[in-house]
C-alpha cells in the first residue's frame, strides 16, 4: 500500500526567527518577569501600544514592540504563531526574505497607527478616554496582513476552515475580515480583541500589494547600488598577458 503524499509547510528563516523572538519574549518578558518580578502589567504599558503614551509622551517604539508581546495565556501566542507559520512560510518562499520581512513589519506598524487614529477619533466623538490608556498587544495586525496577501496570491486553494469545512482561501480570509468588522461595529473599541488593528493590517496589506511592483523595484535598485559600491576596478599595468602584449588587465 502506498502512503499518501503529505506535504509539510517549510519553517523558513525569517518566519522561524519571528516565532522564536515572539516565544522568547512571551516566556521571559510576560510569564517570568511580568508574573514573578513585577506582578503587574508594566511590561504591556512599556512595550505594548498605548495610544495616550504614543501621543503625549512620544513613546515611538511602541508601534514596533507591541507586535512581540502577547497576553498572559498560551492560546493567544500559540494561535498567532501557528498562523504566522501557516501563511508566512509560503509568502517568504514566494517573495524572498527581505520583502517578506518588510511587508510583515509595515503591516504591523501600520495596523497600530490605524488603531491609534481610530481610538483618537473615538475619544473626540465620545469623550471616553478608556481605549487611549489601554495597551494593545499581539502580532494579529501583521498576521491579518499576511492572511490578506495569502488570499490574494493563493486564493483558489482549498483549506479546512476551522479544521472542518473545505473552503477556498479567499473566502476564508473574507470571513475572518468580516468577523472582525462585525465585532468592531457591534462592540466598538470596548471589546477584548483589537478588531480595528486586524482591519488595519488588511488595509495596509492592500496598499502594499497594490504598490508591490514599485516597492520591489525600489528595493532591488537599492540592493544593486549597495553591491555596486563594493566593486573595485583594478588595473595591472605591470603584468603582461599570455600573448606577449603590454596591454593592461582589468578585474571587477
Amino acid at each position: 500500500m502506498n502512503r499518501p503524499d503529505i506535504s509539510v509547510m517549510p519553517f523558513t528563516g525569517v518566519v522561524k526567527k519571528l516565532v522564536v523572538a515572539n516565544l522568547a519574549i512571551w516566556i521571559i518578558g510576560v510569564i517570568i518577569i511580568g508574573n514573578f518580578v513585577f506582578h503587574d502589567d508594566r511590561i504591556s504599558q512599556w512595550f505594548g501600544f498605548v495610544p495616550a503614551r504614543f501621543f503625549t509622551e512620544f513613546w515611538l517604539w511602541q508601534p514596533f514592540t507591541y507586535m512581540f508581546l502577547h497576553a498572559n495565556n498560551v492560546s493567544h501566542v500559540l494561535i498567532n504563531m501557528l498562523m504566522l507559520w501557516w501563511a508566512g512560510a509560503e509568502l517568504e518562499t514566494y517573495w524572498g526574505r527581505r520583502y517578506f520581512l518588510f511587508y510583515y513589519m509595515i503591516c504591523g506598524i501600520g495596523a497600530a497607527l490605524i488603531y491609534c487614529a481610530g481610538v483618537f477619533a473615538y475619544y473626540l466623538f465620545t469623550n471616553k478616554t478608556g481605549p487611549l490608556s489601554e495597551p494593545m498587544i499581539g502580532a494579529s495586525g501583521a498576521i491579518y496582513g499576511l492572511l490578506f496577501a495569502y488570499g490574494v496570491l493563493f486564493g483558489e486553494r482549498v483549506v479546512l476552515f476551522l479544521m472542518l469545512f473545505p473552503m477556498k482561501v479567499k473566502y476564508m480570509v473574507m470571513i475572518m475580515g468580516g468577523i472582525s468588522l462585525m465585532n468592531l461595529m457591534s462592540q466598538g473599541l470596548s471589546g477584548q480583541v483589537a478588531d480595528l488593528a486586524h482591519l488595519g493590517g488588511i488595509i495596509v496589506g492592500w496598499f502594499i500589494i497594490k504598490l508591490g511592483p514599485r516597492i520591489r523595484d525600489l528595493m532591488v535598485r537599492r540592493q544593486t547600488r549597495s553591491h555596486g559600491r563594493k566593486l573595485k576596478l583594478v588595473v595591472d599595468n605591470d603584468r603582461r598577458d599570455g600573448s606577449g602584449g603590454n596591454g593592461p588587465r582589468y578585474w571587477n
